[in-house]
């Protein structure tokens, strides 16, 4: 840590920083941005509150790691949430509602319904292009980035940066849904369509998706046709499963599909629904916590290079921080293993 009047192993501190931790953003290791934005979710809204959520929560957590040795000498920063994005979502999810209630009636919509649309995907554009902005700043200055939505529209900004920085990387895609639509209820910068966007740059060489189980017969025909994609869906996961595949096989199946250079891009409806209940759209099924940390971890061990990483989808409940407290420490996790594979800590236990 940086303060050296900080003590990760003593009550966390309410700083308004992600995990409490008081280091300056153009010196850590790791840079935490959030982005407050649900304008085009098309089922439960709620979701741009989950950076205040999860900071929240943050700072209740333990930080030793039993993967990645003093852990909690790494150093995580956060940028500051943005008014300016939380009050520009605010006023356009406004007019995303009304769009999404007309389609959901299968009414066409009017001339101002038309225009809205148009001005929701300007605007979406432009958040792109400003978190592209910041994020090859600070890139340039050689730091690890994670994006913290938010829904799953956000991160499309900080993998353009890195791919104006690496001629060639893949994405590991933990999600419920394949979020390979051209587009959905008129919405380009869709949640529904960060992979469709994301695939679009000749940069991304591979994108492998983990526990997909919401998906349509275009995306289906999409993942068949495009030879940069490799699906484990959950079906055929829970299948092998059943037929005595071990889950550690299955990890080094899906690592093994990964190039030297990966991008984690993490929806927190990847995992089983009781881990994530308020999430936008929750689907049975899914990854227990520890299936899902340990595919990080075998990610890890293999020595490829993390080069960034997105946590999306989190949105809190009304009653209670249990989503929070999740994605807490899926976060957390995301932080400590893109760091560095010199500090895989390898441990043996006797029982």
């Amino acid at each position: 840590m940086n303060n050296n009047l900080f003590n990760p192993h003593d009550t966390g501190i309410k700083n308004g920083n992600y995990f409490g931790f008081p280091n300056n953003p153009d010196s850590c290791d790791v840079l935490l941005i959030s982005v407050p934005w649900d304008v085009t979710v098309s089922y439960r809204h709620g979701t741009s509150l989950g950076p205040e959520a999860i900071i929240e929560a943050s700072v209740q957590l333990d930080f030793f790691d039993y993967e990645i040795k003093n852990a909690w000498e790494t150093s995580i920063a956060s940028l500051p949430i943005s008014n300016e994005i939380k009050k520009q979502n605010s006023e356009l999810r406004k007019l995303a509602e009304e769009i999404i209630q007309k389609l959901e009636l299968g009414e066409p919509l009017n001339e101002k319904l038309i225009n809205n649309q148009k001005l929701i995907n300007a605007q979406c554009a432009r958040l792109n292009s400003s978190i592209k902005d910041i994020c090859f700043a600070y890139l340039s200055d050689n730091k690890l980035i994670g994006i913290v939505g938010g829904d799953h529209s956000v991160p499309l900004g900080l993998i353009e940066a890195l791919c104006k920085k690496h001629n060639s990387f893949g994405i590991l895609h933990i999600d419920a849904h394949a979020d390979l639509r051209d587009s959905y209820e008129g919405f380009e910068f869709s949640h529904a369509s960060i992979m469709f966007n994301v695939l679009k740059h000749k940069n991304i060489s591979k994108l492998v998706q983990v526990a997909i189980r919401d998906v349509s017969a275009p995306e289906v025909r999409l993942s068949e046709t495009d030879k940069r994609i490799y699906v484990f869906s959950d079906y055929h996961l829970k299948e092998a499963e059943y037929n005595g595949k071990t889950w550690n096989q299955q990890c080094l199946e899906i690592v093994k599909q990964l190039p030297e250079k990966v991008y984690i891009s993490f929806d927190i409806d990847g995992l089983m629904p009781d881990l994530c209940p308020n999430t936008g759209t929750p689907v049975p099924g899914g990854l227990d916590f520890n299936k899902a940390m340990h595919l990080l971890h075998v990610l890890h061990r293999s020595g490829k290079t993390i080069v960034g990483f997105d946590l999306c989808e989190v949105a809190p409940g009304k009653d209670d921080d249990w989503d929070a407290n999740v994605g807490a420490r899926v976060l957390y996790k995301l932080c400590q293993l893109a760091i560095s594979n010199e500090q895989l800590r390898v441990t043996n236990y006797e029982l």
